[in-house]
């Protein structure tokens, strides 16, 4: 079953009343209630939200990813669940004791498919994409070459034009594509969890600094599916740097995506469940490649 994604963005109280999610409207006195095994995220976008300590013990049972956001309403942090799989402390242990050459090998598979899947948008959208698939067979054990930068030159000026720069706080689309990408991360690291695994210890990254290293590793070829939906809004309502609610909730819909893997179509949240439990079978050697989707 598909979860749902709640997004708050008026004054609300959040409590619990018989394992169920209540939801007090602060300012209409509007009560609902909803059960709390169909969601898998909520977004806390509003600074008078509050809640109880009983619906974050529900969510953290249920594995509901909480996205906590800024003064900006952007999001800035995540109450994660970390101990939801019955196998923990063996998955923590392979992913701990993980080689060098291992790890290679995983960050190999994962931008070849996130270059694929670029050049998948591409085509999509009418342009020359077979640039990037070079780039994809060009990939090496550890991406050490870096083609992920070098297929980036071409994809961002192809899809987006030559003045187009990939940045944090860089011009319009930027901020939409920095939304759609934090959800997206938030989802991965969910998935991350939920498969036993531990999101700060990644393959790739390793920022000291960053607490979800494997989310933003395991993410990378989830990307472009994000991409699709900023052109889509583009498409629709022009040139935009503005994240209004109505964006938000276009950009929300990248976790209600179906896409394709092994030529079977799943549910986003159910495609990243599985690439993250395949990286845990290569970690403790059971498989060798990891299951990520192809973007048509």
């Amino acid at each position: 079953m598909s979860k749902r994604t709640l997004l708050f963005s008026n004054p609300y109280h959040l409590h619990t009343r018989l394992e169920q999610l209540v939801v007090d409207n602060k300012e209409t006195g509007e009560v609902r209630t909803m059960p709390v095994e169909d969601l898998g995220f909520v977004v806390l976008e509003h600074p008078q939200i509050t809640f109880s300590q009983g619906i974050m013990r529900l969510f953290l049972e249920h594995n509901v990813a909480v996205i906590f956001c800024n003064e900006k309403y952007l999001p800035t942090g995540m109450l994660l669940n970390l101990d939801g799989n019955q196998l923990q402390t063996a998955r923590f242990r392979a992913q701990l004791d993980a080689t060098e050459p291992l790890k290679k090998n995983l960050w190999m598979q994962t931008i070849q498919y996130k270059v694929r899947n670029q050049a998948a948008v591409l085509t999509a959208q009418g342009r020359d994409g077979q640039a990037l698939l070079q780039k994809a067979r060009s990939v090496k054990s550890g991406d050490t070459s870096n083609e992920e930068a070098k297929a980036a030159a071409i994809y961002w000026p192809r899809l987006l034009g030559a003045e187009f720069r990939r940045e944090r706080f860089g011009d319009a689309p930027n901020a939409l594509l920095n939304y759609g990408y934090a959800i997206l991360r938030a989802a991965t690291a969910r998935a991350i969890a939920g498969s036993g695994l531990h999101p700060t210890l990644g393959i790739f990254h390793r920022n000291q600094y960053n607490s979800f290293c494997l989310a933003d590793d395991l993410m990378e070829p989830y990307r472009p599916y994000v991409d699709t939906l900023v052109l889509d809004w583009l498409a629709q309502h022009g040139l935009t740097n503005e994240v209004t609610l109505e964006v938000k909730q276009h950009l929300l819909g990248v976790l209600t995506m179906d896409v394709r893997m092994e030529n079977r179509l799943r549910p986003m949240l159910l495609a990243l469940s599985e690439t993250t439990a395949s990286v845990a079978a290569c970690m403790e050697g059971t498989k060798k490649l990891v299951k990520y989707p192809q973007l048509e």
